[in-house]
């Protein structure tokens, strides 16, 4: 894949993931917002201050996170993101960590 089809497939996720964690903060009443940077995701849980970035690594084609539980890479494999380490999905993941740091159940849907 080349490093333009990477960026638009990437660019993509993080529209996703930012429409898709608004809309769980507003279902689940949670105070949360997300702010963009170029191919920086901020999201801000108010309650207690915590974030989580995600962020875009185009040389090594890869969708970076950081959370309080750690810092998690996902590669695209079989058309899903999926994490370096233990093959876990991006959306699934990301829905268990902003759960965790907002203290109550968000779904995020991929």
């Amino acid at each position: 894949m080349s490093e333009s089809e990477f960026l638009a497939l990437a660019e993509a996720v993080l529209d996703r993931i930012e429409a898709g964690l608004e809309q769980a903060g507003e279902e689940a009443d949670v105070d949360v917002e997300c702010s963009r940077s170029g191919n920086v995701l901020q999201v801000e849980f108010f309650d207690n201050g915590s974030k989580i970035i995600v962020n875009t690594q185009a040389p090594m084609q890869e969708i970076w996170v950081a959370a309080r539980a750690g810092g998690f890479h996902y590669r695209l494999q079989d058309a899903q993101w999926r994490n370096t380490r233990d093959g876990s999905e991006l959306f699934a993941a990301l829905a268990e960590l902003a759960s965790a740091q907002a203290g109550a159940p968000l779904k995020l849907k991929a």
